[in-house]
């Protein structure tokens, strides 16, 4: 057996050897809160872990100036002070493929502690799993990406290629710090996404939009209420009639790594307002959701369809045609995207994986929205994800990541570092 034959076993015993520095490390980083908008405090936290990893480490914070023709996707409310990307790297030998790895630093809230069975901010352990507002979504990826590079500098593995880390802010609301990445000049041949993927390789995901609209009445006393109009009653068939443009777009719509996603572009009201007083008819409502899609639709046309669709309802009623409802787009609006199967960089996932499993991972799309698609749309670079952890634990109480599944994923990412870059060594 040659030495680059024996290679994944070399990186493997080395990802082991690292063990419990790797999930200490994890549990450090879940130690540090990092809600989006307020990552600045954990960026630090990662500066650190990059240079004692190696890395050539800078940090920039993006601005509202180079962001501004790119606001449909990170919103007008985005905040940009305090909120650094963190841009690590280990430049290659010359004459490899270089490739940017992803992941991004910011979570969503923790929500009632009460409903936790660990503190969420423990980084605690319990039957093999690291749990922890994060640890799955996905600071246990940006471990993945720092034990990986680890782990080729203890088995003597020079790459041909450049290795880029950028760990990137703002990922839940639209992802300002990987738009910010790609527009500062952070771009390689491929890259990869440590994203939740239950160690599937993903090549395509979904893109979402959300919405608001808003709802008039007319006030009255509740013990008059025919003198008024409901606003609360004037949204009600509005809403059923969202729920059948839902269902009429999950029985048309097709796509082969979609076929087994029960939810293929949900639409789904989460935020609903009506009414400041209990014997008061409400005068107003105001509702937000979220329109998922799927990668070949463009997302004016969805917006088009959704608006031509509350438009048509309203002229079924006479107080809504002379009160038409007000739609608006809101917040970062996630296109999809994708690139093929047969990709190079998703062959080599698949090799990588396949070198450390013994089988072929699973290849699938996922149904949300992530920042692959400012890295294939904006940045021209394929693109795939994949890494350890499931999403439907992510954004939930007592989220979590398998502890051996987070090193499969190490072992994967230092096989395809070696492959893809060109190991030397």
């Amino acid at each position: 057996m040659g030495p680059q034959a024996a290679l994944p076993e070399r990186l493997s015993r080395a990802v082991e050897a690292r063990r419990e520095e790797t999930v200490r490390l994890l549990q450090e980083f879940v130690r540090v809160p990092s809600v989006t908008g307020y990552e600045g405090t954990f960026a630090a936290a990662v500066a650190e872990a990059f240079r004692e990893a190696g890395l050539h480490t800078e940090t920039f914070e993006a601005t509202r100036e180079e962001i501004s023709p790119y606001l449909e996707h990170v919103g007008e409310q985005a905040r940009y002070e305090g909120r650094p990307n963190v841009i690590g790297r280990r430049p290659g030998l010359g004459g490899g493929r270089s490739i940017l790895l992803n992941a991004h630093i910011d979570t969503v809230e923790a929500g009632d502690p009460t409903a936790w069975a660990e503190d969420p901010f423990s980084g605690a352990i319990r039957g093999g799993r690291i749990y922890g507002r994060g640890s799955c979504d996905m600071k246990g990826g940006l471990v993945t990406h720092l034990a990986a590079i680890r782990a080729l500098g203890d088995a003597g593995v020079e790459l041909a290629g450049d290795v880029t880390v950028a760990a990137t802010v703002g990922e839940e609301d639209g992802g300002l710090g990987a738009l910010a990445t790609i527009l500062r000049g952070h771009r390689a041949d491929a890259a990869l996404i440590t994203e939740p993927t239950r160690l599937a390789l993903v090549p395509a995901q979904g893109g979402s939009l959300v919405f608001r609209l808003t709802v008039r009445g007319r006030a009255a006393h509740g013990a008059v209420r025919s003198r008024g109009v409901s606003a609360l009653e004037k949204f009600i068939p509005i809403f059923e009639g969202l729920r059948v443009l839902e269902r009429e777009r999950e029985a048309s719509l097709s796509h082969p790594l979609y076929e087994n996603i029960d939810d293929k572009a949900p639409l789904s009201v989460g935020l609903v307002r009506s009414g400041n007083w209990a014997s008061t008819v409400p005068e107003s409502l105001v509702a937000e959701g979220r329109l998922g899609l799927i990668p070949g639709e463009e997302m004016r046309d969805i917006q088009d369809l959704v608006a031509g669709r509350v438009a048509e309802i309203a002229a079924r009623d006479p107080w809504l045609r002379e009160h038409p409802p007000e739609l608006g787009w809101i917040g970062g609006q996630f296109a999809p995207a994708e690139v093929p199967v047969d990709s190079p960089i998703a062959r080599a996932v698949a090799r990588a994986h396949e070198g450390v499993t013994g089988g072929r991972p699973v290849v699938e799309a996922v149904s949300y929205g992530a920042d692959m698609r400012h890295f294939v749309l904006l940045g021209g670079m394929p693109c795939v994800m994949y890494g350890a952890g499931d999403v439907g634990v992510a954004h939930a109480p007592d989220e979590h990541v398998n502890i051996e599944d987070l090193l499969t994923a190490t072992k994967t990412v230092a096989c395809l570092l070696a492959d893809w870059c060109a190991a030397a060594g």
